[in-house]
């Protein structure tokens, strides 16, 4: 499953739910969270269930963000979404502890986001829960959580390279963060693009406005593909002949390279 694109649609919105069929992200989040006033939660979830029978999506994944577990909504949200065949997967903000039960009770995946301080001391535990499909993290909630101030948190290094480390540990997709300024896009694509060089698979986006920098961000280029063609094939070759490494390109290139390279070609073919 590729996941470049997630994006969050308010479940309260007709419009919104309806235009996200037209949209190209590889993910639809359906919100039942942060985007849906407290008095509107059992609208928000009759309009999904609604569409959800009346619309087609295709092939891509469908997600759920549920109230927080800590939530009484969050059991009127299991109980609407649990016989829904529609909903892959389930996104669950301020995760802290073991979600197995989510996935046991359910059968859908499961997506925890990092936002408190607890869930990211627990982080290693949540992420090794059953069913778990990837993890991302919400930096506004977090830097609340933490005491800190939220421009702080935003860039930080440490944050983002541990959310990525525990994800490519348990083999599930470590996914980036929203980015909340609709109009600086060269400021999101340059996100996207440090993302991707941590390791990221893709970006959690609240406007259709960033789906298809995303999208473009987090698929191998021209260029990428073509570098890592002439990498397996040459490294392929050398091996035949009993080789571990070569020189292409006046660059070393080894197993290590090899298996990157390998890597790009795969997801072309997803």
């Amino acid at each position: 499953m590729i996941r470049r694109t997630q994006l969050y649609v308010p479940s309260v919105s007709e419009k919104m739910v309806k235009k996200s069929v037209e949209l190209n992200a590889d993910s639809i989040i359906f919100d039942l969270e942060d985007a849906v006033p407290p008095e509107e939660k059992d609208t928000a979830r009759k309009t999904l269930l609604k569409f959800l029978k009346e619309l087609d999506w295709g092939d891509r994944e469908l997600c759920v963000r549920i109230n927080p577990l800590q939530s009484p909504d969050s059991f009127a949200d299991l109980a609407a979404l649990f016989n829904e065949e529609k909903v892959d997967c389930l996104v669950v903000p301020k995760a802290e502890n073991d979600l197995s039960f989510l996935h046991k009770a359910t059968g859908k995946g499961v997506l925890p986001l990092i936002e408190t301080a607890k869930g990211l001391t627990k982080i290693e535990e949540i992420v090794r829960s059953e069913g778990v499909i990837g993890i991302s993290y919400g930096i506004a909630d977090l830097a609340l959580s933490l005491g800190g101030d939220y421009k702080w948190y935003e860039g930080n290094q440490y944050i983002k390279t541990l959310i990525v480390s525990v994800a490519r540990a348990y083999d599930v997709d470590p996914i980036d963060k929203v980015f909340f300024d609709l109009k600086d896009t060269d400021g999101f694509r340059r996100e996207c693009e440090e993302a991707k060089k941590l390791g990221y698979v893709g970006k959690q986006v609240i406007h259709p406005s960033q789906v298809m920098i995303a999208n473009e961000v987090f698929s191998p280029s021209r260029e990428e593909l073509e570098w890592a063609s002439r990498v397996v094939e040459a490294y392929e070759k050398a091996r035949k002949e009993g080789k571990g490494a070569i020189r292409l390109d006046d660059k070393l290139i080894d197993y290590v390279h090899y298996k990157l390279a390998k890597r790009v070609i795969e997801f072309r073919g997803q």
